[in-house]
């Protein structure tokens, strides 16, 4: 059983940056697997918004290209989403998500819900006034 928590998720002003942070544990060695950021703001659908695979290819969002950072640290088991010139459009909760399977993952697949076999709980986003 893969278990994924987030933390950072914060209030920051338009401009500004957060970064946060999901701790992941449970893959079993040998398997290949993706990590991905989803983001879902209140009415809106779940988007995915960065991923990132095993062999470190990422894909974006075109919403959140230029802006966004994903992230791997391996020997920490930690993944990471670095968002700068933070936007209204940005609220919402981010969730990390890990698809894990036996066989390689194509990068732009980890976006899609379908490709998720693991989810965290979720940290806010929001912006301050």
């Amino acid at each position: 059983q893969v278990h994924l928590v987030e933390s950072g998720g914060d209030s920051a002003r338009a401009g500004g940056s957060l970064k946060l942070a999901c701790v992941f544990s449970g893959i079993t060695p040998g398997n290949r697997y993706c990590m991905a950021w989803f983001r879902q703001a209140p009415g809106k659908e779940r988007e995915g918004v960065a991923a990132i695979n095993d062999a470190l290819s990422v894909d974006y969002a075109e919403s959140v290209k230029g802006r966004f950072t994903v992230s791997l640290d391996s020997a920490k088991n930690t993944l990471y989403l670095q968002i700068d010139n933070l936007k209204p459009e940005d609220s919402g909760t981010y969730t990390c998500a890990a698809g894990v399977r036996n066989v390689p993952l194509w990068v732009g697949y980890c976006r899609a819900a379908h490709a998720i076999n693991y989810w965290g709980n979720g940290t806010p986003v929001s912006m301050s006034s």
